[in-house]
């Protein structure tokens, strides 16, 4: 400052007057400071600040603090490990990592040969042969969401998003999932929209309950619109791939049926949460429920054998800790052979977790050249605005589409893409289905609507519950 000063010619501080030199004005500071100080008030601590090195956080580098508040800054800082919830069980989601199987190096798409590229295609439609190539059109709506969807208000993306909440609760009523009595557990919840429009279409109902798993700490939340109703929110700040349901404390207390939900649940989240509820959720719960059988007399079991083969049915099915799994499916080209829950299925087809890896990458070809030109027209700069940014991380060099233009057609291309989805879909659907659900896929809405308008569904199987001799 003072090399500055001598340069501008401004010479020394007025005695008796603050000694900051203001760089703007060109001029020193006018104002008197107290007794015994150099400084003002104002310029006193801007100028103590100026002397002060400020260091990187070591807990998280992208922001900064002063190195002699370190300690303190480090017992409130956002980025410090915070004690884990309950329901927290390391990788209890995740799957069995085989080392051995996944190869260290994967070549990306684009630097595969002709032959090579010719290899993976021919593995693919040989593995899809037998599958059903055309799903099932299960566009539906429920009346709870009518108004909305009749209010001029809402733009063309709100509109959108409003179309798919009501087929996706269109198909939960088919299935028998909006009712008393259950635990709605909405998956990658975001804002929490699909949850809130459930709760709507159950305004009547009682003894529901709501948990919301975001790993992300999310704004513009539609959780206080409920603070007055019986239902209960609750959410969940943690990933699904440490998710232990059995350890939620209001589940511990209900032990209600839970049913899984999720919009746009993306790649590997959606093998995760499948896992956290067919396996982690449903074996601890089984635990629980296993009780020696009372013993009975001859004539005892005589009398009642009746009665039992007219309940058993219904006490079977209520027993079910998931009573159904509605998920609309997005972004295969972001899951992972470690937690996918279909390598059984790859494996049976003569597949690993290589043909894996580039199944997953060239499964974006099912929409590539028009995701860029979808999300222009739908995107607002509306914070409050739901657009599915699943639809806004793809990349063209990440499948290698730029570099294949010579070797395949784009509708070429998109159907390749469509068979990866449709392959990775399959697996998922053969686990549900050997693990006792009734499984399906349906197109839940138009492809204008959505890119990623594939809805799978699962209840428990009927056929799994043994009848009753008498």
């Amino acid at each position: 400052m003072a090399a500055q000063q001598k340069e501008l010619g401004c010479g020394s501080p007025v005695p008796g007057r603050c000694a900051y030199f203001l760089e703007r004005k060109k001029r020193f500071c006018k104002m008197i400071p107290a007794p015994g100080r150099r400084f003002c008030g104002e310029h006193g601590q801007q100028e103590e600040e100026n002397d002060r090195k400020r260091i990187p956080c070591p807990l998280d580098p992208k922001h900064t603090v002063y190195e002699d508040q370190l300690q303190k800054h480090l017992k409130k800082c956002n980025s410090r490990e915070k004690p884990k919830p309950v329901y927290f069980v390391q990788d209890i989601n995740a799957g069995v990592k085989d080392v051995a199987e996944i190869p260290e190096k994967q070549v990306p798409i684009s630097s595969l040969s002709k032959e090579e590229l010719d290899n993976l295609i021919i593995k693919l439609k040989k593995a899809s042969n037998g599958l059903e190539l055309h799903l099932k059109e299960q566009i539906l709506s429920h009346q709870a969401l009518q108004e909305a969807l009749n209010d001029p208000k809402n733009g063309e993306s709100a509109f959108k998003h409003l179309k798919q909440q009501a087929s996706i609760l269109g198909n939960m009523e088919k299935l028998h999932l909006l009712g008393p009595g259950r635990c709605f557990v909405e998956f990658g919840a975001g804002r929490g929209k699909l949850s809130h429009w459930v709760d709507v279409a159950l305004q009547n109902v009682e003894n529901v309950q709501f948990l919301l798993v975001e790993r992300a700490t999310t704004r513009f939340k539609v959780d206080g619109k409920h603070k007055r109703r019986d239902s209960v929110f609750e959410r969940l700040q943690v990933d699904i791939q440490h998710l232990c349901l059995n350890k939620v404390p209001i589940l511990e207390e209900k032990k209600l049926p839970v049913v899984g939900i999720g919009k746009h649940l993306c790649g590997a989240a959606t093998d995760l949460a499948l896992r956290c509820l067919v396996e982690s959720y449903t074996t601890c719960c089984d635990g629980e429920n296993e009780e020696p059988a009372p013993k009975r007399s001859r004539n005892h079991k005589t009398e009642v054998a009746s009665n039992n083969s007219a309940d058993n049915e219904t006490n079977k099915d209520d027993c079910k800790p998931v009573a159904g799994i509605v998920i609309a499916l997005c972004c295969h080209h972001k899951c992972d052979w470690t937690h996918y829950v279909g390598r059984e299925f790859f494996k049976s087809v003569g597949l690993g977790p290589v043909e894996f890896h580039y199944f997953q990458r060239m499964s974006s070809w099912a929409t590539c050249g028009m995701r860029e030109t979808t999300t222009k027209a739908s995107t607002s700069e509306d914070p409050t605005n739901d657009t599915e940014e699943h639809e806004q991380t793809f990349s063209k060099t990440e499948s290698g589409s730029d570099t294949l233009q010579g070797i395949l057609t784009v509708e070429e291309r998109k159907e390749i893409g469509c068979l990866c989805k449709l392959l990775i879909d399959h697996g998922r659907i053969e686990y549900l289905q050997q693990r006792g659900y009734k499984a399906a896929l349906q197109y839940y809405t138009e492809f204008a609507v959505s890119l990623e308008n594939v809805l799978l569904t699962a209840v428990p199987s009927p056929s799994l519950i043994p009848e009753s001799t008498t």
